[in-house]
C-alpha cells in the first residue's frame, strides 16, 4: 500500500476541506480521484464514494476545533477567561435557567456570582492547586462554584450526590480536598461521614438550614451568607495556570469498582464542548434542556460548556423526570435536549402526551442511545437530528456520529485513517491485548470486535491523556508498543465493532462480554433486544458461572413491578429474536435494577448473587431446555444445578 508523506497528507486534508465549498458532485469526483491515486482499489473507491461527504464534514470540524485550541494554547486561555468574552458579547442574555425555582441567571449575574466565589476562596487562604469537593444536586450555584474557584486556580472535585458512606469518603480522600461544599439536601449523608473526614477538613453548606443546631454542632459554615457578603467585582489575582493545566476532577461511574477521579484540564473542557457545538449544528441562540447531573461530564461540559464558551442558554433541571421532560421543553422553548444511557428508553416507556410533539426541539445530543430504540425515539418525538457520540471524561479517542447513522456511536475514516489515530485492536480471551511476533498490537478488520485505543501525544491537545488523580489508575489505562514500537496509547476498556464504511458500534465494556456454548455473547446487544420485547423496561444481562460447565450461562435481571409476567410468551419472543446461545438461561424478576446516577446499569451485585433465590419480592427462573419452559428456581433446583444434576 502506498504511504503518503506528511506533506502530501497535509495537502490532501487541505484539499478535502476546500472540496466542501464545491457542489456535491464535484466533491464526489474529487474523492474518487483521491481514492484512485491512493489505493487503486475499486472496492475502496466504492467505500470512498459512500463516505467522503461524511469524512470531509468531520475534517472541517476537527480542523476548526484544532486551530481554535492552538490559538487558546498560544494565548494561555482558561475557561473563566473564555467565559468572560461571552459576558462582554451579551451580558443580559439568560445563561442558566433553574427549572426547580424558575430563577434566571444572566451571563453577567453568573460572572458576578463566580467572582463572589473567587473572593470567598481567597479569604480562606486557598492557593492554586488546592482542591475543594462539591457535593450537591444539580443547580446553577454548582456552576458558579467551580467556575469561581477556577478563577484563582483552585480545583473542584465534582462528587456524585448519590454516593454515601464508604464511596463518598473514598471520593473525598482521593481528591485530596481541603474543604467540602455541600447542599443542605445532602446533610444526612455528610453527617454520616463527618467523623471520618480529615480533622482539618472545612465544611460549608448551601441551601435551607432547617436544622441549624445540628449544622452548628458539626461546625458547618453557611456558604450562602459568606457569598452574600463577598464582592461581585473581579478578584485582583493573576492566574498562573494556562490552557493545559487542571480545571477540576470528574469521577468515573464506578460500575466496575470504586470511582476514579479523572483529571479535566482547561483544554479538555474546551475540546469536548467545542466538538459538540460544531459537530451537531448548534446555534448561538439555541436553548438546551439539561436534566443530566452536573457532577458528570455530559451535564457540566457538553451541556453547560455550550453556555460558557458559545453563549447558549441552558435550562438546568435538578433531576431527570420522564413525566415532566417534554412539558419542560415546551415551557422553556428548548431547541436542544441532552440524553445519556437509558433516558431515551425511559421517555419511550411514558404514556403518549400532547407536549411530546408540540415542542421546538430539533437536536438530541448524547451517548448510549441503543439502536433498538433509536428509530422509535426519533419518529415518536419528531427529532430532526441525533448527535450521538462516544467518549469518556478522560479518553483521547472520542467518536462522533456526525451524519446520524442509526446505531453508530461514531466513525473512523477509511480514506484518511491516520488523520485521527485511533484503532480497534484484537483482544485475547483473558482480556489482554493480542500482539504479533514483533510485539505490536494487531488491528481488527471490519466486522471483528476489538478494544478501542487512542495514540497518546502530550504535545497535541487532541491526543493528550491526563489520567486520574491516582497515578496507578493512570498507568493501568496506558499500553505501550501499540501502533509502533516505543509509542503509548490510552486503552478505553470498551469493545466496539467497525463496519466496512468505518462506522463504529458499541458492543460492551471490557468484561461484560461472556462466552457460552463456544460463542461470544454481547450483553449490550441482548439487553437491547430484551428491553424492546418487554416494552422498553430496564434489563441487565450478564454471565453466571455454573459449576462444571464451561463458559458462563446468560442471565437477565428484569425490572418488573407487580402484574403477571407471561413466561411462555416471553420465551417464544426470545426464541424468535435471539440465537440459542444468547437466550437467558436464568431470569430474575425484581422490583428495580440498580443504575448509576447517569443511568448506567450496575451489575456487580447481580453477578455476585447469581441465581440463588434471594427474597420473596423477587423471582428467579431457569430455562429447562428439555421441557421448553422457564421453571422457578427453588432451593431444591438450585442445589441440583450446583451439583451438576441438571442438564444445561
Amino acid at each position: 500500500m502506498h504511504v503518503m508523506s506528511g506533506v502530501t497528507a497535509f495537502l490532501s486534508v487541505f484539499g478535502a476541506v476546500r472540496l466542501l465549498s464545491l457542489p456535491w458532485l464535484c466533491s464526489l469526483l474529487g474523492g474518487l480521484g483521491l481514492c484512485m491515486v491512493w489505493r487503486g482499489s475499486w472496492k475502496f473507491i466504492h467505500v470512498a464514494l459512500r463516505t467522503i461527504r461524511r469524512d470531509l464534514m468531520c475534517l472541517v470540524v476537527i480542523l476548526r476545533v484544532r486551530f481554535s485550541m492552538y490559538r487558546n494554547l498560544r494565548n494561555r486561555s482558561t475557561i473563566p477567561a473564555l467565559f468572560g468574552q461571552m459576558v462582554k458579547l451579551h451580558p443580559d442574555k439568560p445563561a442558566l435557567i433553574y427549572e426547580a425555582t424558575g430563577e434566571i441567571w444572566s451571563f453577567k449575574e453568573l460572572q458576578e456570582r463566580s467572582h463572589a466565589v473567587a473572593h470567598w476562596a481567597l479569604t480562606q487562604g486557598w492557593a492554586e492547586g488546592d482542591v475543594v469537593a462539591l457535593y450537591m444536586e444539580s443547580q446553577p450555584l454548582m456552576v458558579a462554584l467551580w467556575l469561581g474557584l477556577a478563577m484563582i486556580g483552585v480545583e473542584a472535585a465534582l462528587i456524585n450526590h448519590n454516593l454515601r458512606q464508604h464511596s463518598l469518603l473514598h471520593c473525598v480522600r482521593v481528591s485530596g480536598a481541603r474543604a467540602m461544599v455541600f447542599g443542605t439536601e445532602m446533610r444526612e449523608a455528610v453527617s454520616e461521614v463527618s467523623g471520618s473526614l480529615q480533622p482539618q477538613m472545612v465544611l460549608f453548606s448551601s441551601g435551607e438550614r432547617d436544622n441549624e443546631q445540628k449544622l452548628r454542632s458539626l461546625q458547618i459554615q453557611s456558604l450562602d451568607a459568606l457569598l452574600d457578603r463577598s464582592p461581585k467585582h473581579p478578584p485582583r489575582y493573576t492566574l498562573r495556570k494556562n490552557f493545559n493545566d487542571r480545571l477540576f476532577y470528574i469521577y468515573t461511574s464506578g460500575t466496575t469498582g470504586m470511582p476514579k477521579a479523572a483529571v479535566v484540564v482547561h483544554s479538555r473542557y474546551y475540546r469536548i464542548a467545542a466538538f459538540g457545538f460544531h459537530s451537531f449544528g448548534l446555534c448561538h441562540d439555541d436553548i438546551i434542556y439539561n436534566c443530566l447531573p452536573l457532577y458528570h461530564s455530559a451535564g457540566t461540559i457538553m451541556g453547560v460548556g455550550q453556555c460558557l464558551l458559545f453563549g447558549l442558554t441552558v435550562v438546568v433541571r435538578r433531576k431527570f423526570s420522564a413525566s415532566r421532560f417534554w412539558d419542560d421543553c415546551v415551557k422553556h422553548k428548548c431547541t436542544v435536549i441532552q440524553y445519556i444511557g437509558e433516558i431515551c428508553r425511559y421517555l419511550l416507556a411514558q404514556p403518549v402526551h400532547s407536549s411530546e410533539t408540540h415542542h421546538r426541539v430539533r437536536v438530541a445530543i448524547g451517548n448510549g442511545l441503543r439502536s433498538s430504540v433509536w428509530e422509535d425515539f426519533v419518529q415518536r418525538f419528531r427529532i430532526q437530528r441525533v448527535g450521538e457520540f462516544y467518549g469518556a471524561t478522560e479518553c483521547n479517542c472520542s467518536l462522533l456520529n456526525i451524519d446520524g447513522k442509526v446505531g453508530a456511536c461514531g466513525f473512523n475514516s477509511r480514506i484518511l485513517p491516520n488523520f485521527y489515530p485511533i484503532r480497534l485492536i484484537r483482544v485475547q480471551e483473558n482480556g489482554d491485548l493480542f500482539r504479533d511476533s514483533q510485539g505490536l498490537c494487531v488491528p481488527c478488520l471490519p466486522g471483528d470486535p476489538g478494544m478501542l485505543v487512542g495514540r497518546i501525544n502530550h504535545t497535541d491537545p487532541l491526543r493528550r491523556f491526563d489520567g486520574y488523580a491516582d497515578k496507578d489508575s493512570t498507568n493501568q489505562k496506558i499500553a505501550h508498543n501499540v501502533f509502533k514500537m516505543g509509542d503509548s496509547a490510552y486503552v478505553s476498556g470498551d469493545m466496539l465493532v467497525m463496519d466496512e464504511y468505518g462506522y463504529m458500534y458499541f458492543r460492551d465494556r471490557s468484561g461484560d462480554t461472556f462466552r457460552w456454548r463456544g460463542e461470544n455473547v454481547s450483553t449490550t446487544e441482548v439487553e437491547g433486544v430484551l428491553s424492546r420485547l418487554l416494552g422498553h423496561t430496564v434489563v441487565a444481562v450478564y454471565g453466571a458461572s455454573v459449576p462444571g460447565v464451561e463458559g458462563k450461562a446468560g442471565m437477565a435481571a428484569v425490572a418488573h413491578t407487580g402484574g403477571q409476567f407471561d413466561l411462555d410468551a416471553f420465551l417464544i419472543a426470545v426464541q424468535k429474536a435471539l440465537p440459542s446461545y444468547a437466550r437467558p438461561v436464568f431470569l430474575r424478576l425484581m422490583p428495580s435494577v440498580d443504575t448509576t446516577g447517569t443511568f448506567k446499569i450496575q451489575k456487580t451485585r447481580l453477578q455476585r448473587e447469581g441465581y440463588k433465590p434471594q427474597d420473596a419480592s423477587e423471582k428467579i427462573y431457569f430455562l429447562d431446555s428439555r421441557a421448553g419452559r422457564y421453571e422457578a428456581v427453588t432451593d431444591e433446583l438450585y442445589n441440583a444445578i450446583m451439583e451438576g444434576r441438571v442438564c444445561l
